[in-house]
């Protein structure tokens, strides 16, 4: 029997903890669910709230001070924070699309550096990466070499050498003042590690977020299809063809389950940038086409959403004084008001303590105002 669009979303709901809130290490939560978009140093607190029973945002502190996850630049050359045993394999996988992404790239390209040049940089890098550094240290360690060219030199440096963020402190143990450190893991790869990352991360992706195809891969990825195919193709009988309901081809883990077509959704408030909202060809398995300009601005910022019965019927922000602001982009029943405001009171309690004004510094998207909207505020 093929599976429908409303069991594909399911699937995706129950392999997030969206379904239901799992107890689990933060740890363990976040190796279950591949990667969490880390862009905002608030998301990645935010979406494990969303999933963990009883989630502490201590605990996460704890797993980012021990090492136990890692903040890097990872799969669409964004931030992501991963188990720190899937660092070095998810990054073999992306290798080859950070070189060419950055060191084939005309501002690189404009420092008259070659490829061969940038990796040489890399051992002397590390060693001035032993500790912590700025973006701004880095930088004037590497101007005393390249001058002015310094900042495009580091602009691709950071992205292919590996290099993990450090917690700087403050209430999402990141601020927006980013410092790196030495990730630990040599900076090349040979093909072999490179294809069984791509092997691991296609594993846990479909574990994530599957079933899915090829072109759902890519989008969470940019890996090309013909890393998919490869990929597939080694795995042999651990990945399977599943049948969908359109003509695109969709694969699964082997033995994976999809929740029955009547399973319900409860409400949720996602972080910005959730990685459902990016881990499927457009426009996504949860977010209604219709709704996607509101949700996903012209320049990338995917804006804080209200989950209802599985898809994106809105928009939540911080509100002035504590509490919740929440626009619902069609008219909701009560139930639902009922169930996001409990959220939102969770939420708000979560957010007075570590920070009350999350995500502030994009109010300005309100301003312009949502089209058709209804909006609540639920008090701190």
């Amino acid at each position: 029997m093929s599976l429908t669009a409303r069991r594909l979303t399911l699937a995706l709901l129950d392999r997030q903890l969206l379904l239901e809130r799992r107890r689990l290490d933060v740890a363990e939560a976040v190796r279950r669910l591949c990667a969490l978009q880390a862009q905002s140093p608030a998301s990645p607190y935010l979406a494990l709230w969303n999933r963990v029973r009883d989630f502490a945002p201590g605990d996460l502190d704890a797993a980012f001070t021990e090492g136990r996850l890692v903040k890097a630049t990872l799969m669409r050359i964004t931030l992501h924070v991963v188990h720190a045993e899937d660092y070095a394999p998810f990054r073999a996988a992306m290798l080859a699309t950070f070189r060419g992404t950055r060191l084939y790239d005309r501002r690189f390209k404009a420092t008259g550096l070659t490829p061969d040049d940038a990796d040489a940089l890399l051992p002397e890098l590390a060693g001035f990466l032993a500790r912590p550094r700025t973006g701004a240290e880095v930088e004037s360690e590497v101007a005393g070499v390249h001058g002015a060219h310094a900042h495009r030199v580091w602009w691709a440096l950071r992205t292919f050498a590996p290099v993990r963020h450090a917690p700087t402190g403050g209430p999402w143990s990141f601020t927006w003042r980013n410092s790196y450190r030495a990730a630990g893991v040599p900076a090349a790869v040979p093909p072999e590690e490179a294809d069984a990352g791509a092997r691991r991360l296609l594993l846990a992706y479909l574990g994530a977020f599957g079933p899915a195809s090829a072109q759902d891969f890519a989008r969470f990825t940019l890996l090309t299809g013909a890393a998919f195919t490869k990929a597939v193709r080694g795995l042999d009988d651990r990945v399977v063809r599943v049948p969908g309901p359109g003509r695109t081809a969709l694969f699964d883990l082997a033995g994976a389950t999809v929740p029955d077509e009547d399973t319900p959704a409860p409400p949720r408030l996602l972080p910005m940038w959730d990685s459902t909202l990016l881990a499927h060809a457009v426009p996504g398995r949860l977010m209604p086409p219709e709704y996607r300009p509101l949700v996903v601005r012209r320049n990338g910022d995917v804006l804080p959403c209200l989950l209802v019965d599985g898809q994106v019927a809105g928009v939540w922000r911080a509100a002035a004084g504590g509490g919740m602001e929440m626009t619902a982009f069609r008219r909701l029943g009560k139930a639902a008001w009922q169930g996001l405001t409990e959220e939102a009171e969770r939420l708000s309690a979560l957010l007075a303590d570590r920070d009350p004004a999350v995500y502030g510094r994009y109010g300005h998207w309100w301003d312009k105002g949502f089209p058709g909207a209804e909006r609540t505020v639920v008090a701190g």
